[in-house]
């Protein structure tokens, strides 16, 4: 499954691993479409690709480190 989120970093968390993370602890393969990082914010769309359930257990996690998680509309991409 593949789906399309955007992802919204603050200054707390803009200068972690995250997205290198997430794919290292949850077997997600992950794709950066577009990125817009400045020094106290950033903006992401990410393609993940994996099982559903993981899908989901890696966005819960993304928002446990406090990055805001918002689906792109039309995001799953192929099932």
């Amino acid at each position: 499954m593949k789906m399309r989120v955007y992802l919204t970093y603050n200054a707390d968390n803009i200068r972690k691993p995250l997205i290198w993370q997430l794919g290292h602890d949850f077997e997600l393969v992950t794709n950066i479409r577009t990125a817009d990082v400045k020094e106290h914010m950033g903006l992401v769309a990410l393609e993940l690709e994996g099982k559903g359930e993981v899908i989901d257990a890696g966005i819960r996690w993304l928002e446990s480190e406090g990055v805001h998680v918002e689906p792109i509309e039309q995001n799953v991409v192929e099932g």
